[in-house]
């Protein structure tokens, strides 16, 4: 550690006091001088990237495992390749913050033009782009620097978004005192008077609900009340479900819950059981397009409770300044008192049937992966095929579950993967990721290369972009891409090549090749063929919508 503290020692510690120990990126000579901190960092490890955009993706991965993630790019050119991955986090309410190394403050100052800039001699272009896309955002000088790294960590945890730097590379090398706590999220507080009202309005609502169920989506778990419906559901099951984005809350397996509710294409009995109900709970929900098939959700507000990060609505009245956990706490206090809310007989899952051989398609890869996923995995499923196939699984116990179908921007799970293996190595990652998705990312596999991650990635080869022939132009060439030899990459990406690869047509090899995978300790890739026009139905469905959607 060098003697002398420095702003730049000051950020890394507050990075590290937020659980933040891993910063991923590119160097850059904006940014070169403050990374000899980042490698001197007793707590911080630098993690280097392939490009800017995985960098982005990478960090998102880290920040839904470890509650927090960092990146580091340099000035215009690093900043922008990681622009996309950083509204993907702001969209779907991951905390990552975005560091950008930048020229001295002086040279700022006299607007020299200098490359990577637009060559007008004005520095603000780029932050003000990431303005709409993170909560907080602050220009680093020697007068505000650490005063405004607290503010833009302390507001990037407290709403669950990005949080954007400029550091210039003169500020990272100013002294600066060392923090003398750690910080944390703003907590709304408690308007003991609006909370009662908001627990007389739900217990009027329910005396008058013969059956009651509910439904979670991811901010429930951004936002930290995970484990508190967990434990809900297990002392006292209420029918409950999940949309895609909030797979992973519960274990699956247990009473109460139906499966994956995605409107009108749910399967009967998810849809009577969540639609069914005289009052339904969703908390932390957003209903998108892709996850209603095209909004087909009946849920009128007048039947539903909804709770949001910091407000609450039973039936058509909104109370605003509730935090979630409150909101959630009152819910269960009045459920637990109220009578009525006990488990319906809900239909158990009809039982899958054993794989049996033959070719691949749809239906067999998704029969033979559910028997191969254990408790505590992290399974990461691409936009496409993997993602809407992966909502029929039925999780157990502590898996985490990594999609983004919100953002929607494909090639996002293979770095992302990467970051979570890195904030999470014992856990057993599972990626599922089509061939056109790999194809904008496959660059990140030599980084788990050379750190010696582990994963087992599921290449689903349908030649080419399945989900864009399901919606428009089913043989129009702009659908294909180039055929790669998927099993030979990971030897071409590393010199000492630690994996093994498989490529399966079959339903008992693709068996075969996850068991060899769950007994060795190297990087596995199984290259999967299925039909080119094979859809899982939810994906059927959900394409069916956007056609429709995109015509009108």
């Amino acid at each position: 550690m060098q003697n002398d503290y420095s702003v730049a020692d000051y950020l890394l510690d507050r990075l590290a006091g937020c659980g933040i120990h891993h910063l991923f990126g590119v160097p850059g000579d904006y940014n070169l001088q403050f990374l000899d901190n980042v490698i001197q960092h007793p707590a911080v490890h630098w993690v280097g990237c392939a490009n800017e955009l995985n960098a982005a993706y990478a960090a998102d991965g880290y920040g839904r495992c470890q509650g927090a993630g960092a990146l580091l790019t340099t000035f215009g050119v690093g900043e922008l390749s990681a622009i996309n991955g950083v509204a993907g986090s702001f969209a779907e309410y991951v905390p990552v913050l975005q560091i950008v190394g930048a020229p001295c403050r002086s040279v700022q100052q006299r607007g020299e033009l200098l490359h990577h800039t637009l060559g007008d001699g004005d520095f603000s272009h780029f932050w003000r782009m990431y303005e709409p896309i993170s909560a907080a955002q602050a220009v680093l000088t020697a007068q505000n620097a650490c005063y405004e790294i607290d503010r833009v960590i302390r507001t990037m945890l407290s709403e669950s978004r990005p949080g954007y730097l400029m550091l210039p590379a003169d500020v990272a090398k100013m002294a600066a005192t060392p923090p003398v706590n750690v910080i944390t999220p703003s907590p709304l507080q408690p308007n003991e008077a609006r909370l009662d009202s908001f627990r007389h309005r739900v217990q009027a609502m329910l005396s008058e609900s013969p059956h009651v169920a509910l439904l979670a989506d991811f901010l429930a778990h951004r936002f930290g009340v995970q484990k508190m419906l967990q434990c809900w559901m297990k002392d006292s099951p209420i029918p409950h479900a999940t949309l895609l984005m909030g797979k992973g809350l519960f274990d699956e397996t247990q009473p109460g819950f139906v499966g994956t509710y995605s409107g009108a294409a749910s399967p009967p009995q998810v849809r009577e059981a969540i639609e069914g109900a005289d009052t339904v709970i969703c908390v932390g929900v957003r209903f998108t397009d892709t996850i209603t098939a095209g909004f087909t959700q009946q849920l009128p507000a007048a039947r539903t409770i909804d709770i949001q990060p910091f407000s609450a609505r039973v039936g058509e009245e909104w109370f605003s300044g509730i935090s979630m956990q409150d909101a959630v706490n009152t819910l269960i206090s009045v459920c637990r008192n109220n009578p009525r809310c006990v488990l319906d007989p809900v239909p158990e899952p009809s039982a899958r049937s054993p794989y049996h051989s033959g070719t691949l398609s749809q239906h067999t890869f998704w029969q033979t992966l559910q028997a191969f996923i254990r408790p505590g995995d992290i399974l990461l499923a691409d936009q496409g095929t993997a993602a809407f196939g992966a909502a029929s699984l039925r999780l157990p116990a502590e898996v985490e579950m990594l999609t983004q179908p919100l953002w929607g921007s494909i090639g996002y799970c293979l770095p992302a993967a990467f970051g979570a293996q890195t904030a999470c190595p014992e856990r057993r990652v599972i990626l599922l990721s089509g061939d056109g998705a790999a194809q904008l990312t496959i660059q990140e596999l030599g980084s788990m290369l050379r750190d010696g991650q582990r994963p087992i990635i599921l290449l689903l080869n349908n030649d080419g972009y399945t989900v864009e022939r399901a919606i428009h132009g089913a043989h129009q060439r702009y659908n294909d891409i180039a055929r790669w030899n998927w099993t030979h990459i990971p030897h071409a990406l590393s010199h000492d090549c630690q994996a093994e690869c498989w490529r399966v047509s079959e339903t008992v090899q693709l068996a075969e090749a996850l068991e060899a995978a769950s007994h060795h300790h190297r990087l596995a890739l199984i290259e999967v063929m299925l039909p080119q026009a094979d859809l899982p139905d939810l994906l059927r469905d959900v394409t069916h919508a956007l056609e429709t959607r995109n015509s009108e």
